[in-house]
């Protein structure tokens, strides 16, 4: 059978189409959207990365049976139209929770310790704490976590090892662990020193974070988006940190990318990395095995190991 890749996101595509031989299958890269558009209606299959797949598009997959995204959002997927059409959206939720995690500690850690400051004083020759000064004990501070899935689990018990409270709200966890405390969005924010975001990206989230969620925030707090871009509203954020509000804030993803740098030139405590949270050399390759594997369970018969439920179909 014949499987579409509608984005190259690998620096090649040897494991896939290995993978796929061996099944008896063709992988097909598509070498623009164009080609996409012509490709997928004769396509038993589909292999995605950031490519949007949207109503009209998927209309047009009469042969498709399965939609196999390599990470772990899906919001570049219409879900529900693909479920109308009997296609079965996969994702792969678990390739890099490690990665974001520990990117996202680090990012906090950095600013709560003030080490991009820290750096520049010593190779500037000045010593002492001056060039630092104020800086809390972490275990004093309270963290707060907008998401708690496998990613938010695992940053919340990271930050607790210091000592610190911690609070979540996510009105999709069926139960959250102590000592960690469930909390409502307002009491979330106006009690969060360290705000991390790891909430997916849905039309209840896009912009949560705006001039008037950042207000609810402590004076002196950190905001974490390791996550998805759009749950910040970017003008908001950086508004706030000129008028010192917030002590700092460490971003990964933006809702537009790649970033306008000059949305951000000369934001004070402002951390930022160019979306790499999720990237481990280990992690690409779960990545690719797996989401390549939920192709050949499903055109095979078998059941996927991560389908996407439909909010709604017909």
């Amino acid at each position: 059978m014949k499987v579409l890749l509608t984005d190259q996101a690998f620096p090649d595509t040897d494991l896939e189409r290995g993978l796929l031989a061996e099944a008896g299958h063709t992988l097909i890269v598509a070498p623009s959207a164009d080609d996409v558009q012509r490709l997928a209606p004769e396509a038993d299959a589909i292999l995605n990365a950031l490519a949007p797949i949207g109503e009209d598009l998927i209309k047009k997959m009469t042969k498709a049976r399965i939609i196999a995204r390599y990470g772990i959002g899906i919001d570049n997927i219409d879900v529900d139209a693909a479920a109308n059409n009997g296609i079965i959206v996969t994702n792969v939720p678990d390739y890099c929770v490690e990665e974001v995690a520990s990117h996202a500690v680090a990012m906090a850690l950095m600013l709560l310790r003030n080490l991009s400051k820290a750096d520049e004083a010593a190779r500037s020759g000045l010593w002492g704490v001056g060039s630092v000064r104020p800086l809390r004990r972490i275990s004093t501070l309270t963290v707060g976590l907008l998401g708690f899935g496998r990613i938010g689990k695992l940053v919340a018990t990271s930050m607790a090892s210091f000592g610190t409270g911690i609070l979540v709200h996510d009105p999709y966890a069926k139960k959250i662990p102590e000592p960690f405390q469930a909390v409502g969005l307002n009491d979330l924010l106006t009690r969060s020193d360290i705000l991390f975001l790891h909430a997916p990206l849905t039309p209840e989230t896009r912009g949560i974070i705006n001039a008037e969620t950042l207000a609810q925030l402590p004076s002196g707090a950190i905001v974490i988006n390791a996550a998805r871009g759009p749950l910040i509203v970017l003008h908001d954020l950086v508004a706030s940190l000129r008028a010192g509000r917030l002590k700092g804030a460490a971003l990964d993803t933006f809702p537009v990318e790649p970033l306008d740098p000059t949305l951000v030139a000369d934001v004070p405590n402002l951390l930022l990395s160019p979306h790499t949270a999720f990237y481990s050399e280990e992690a690409m390759r779960e990545s690719q095995v797996k989401a390549t594997q939920q192709v050949i369970k499903v055109l095979a018969g078998e059941p996927a190991d991560y389908p996407i439920r439909a909010v709604t179909s017909s």
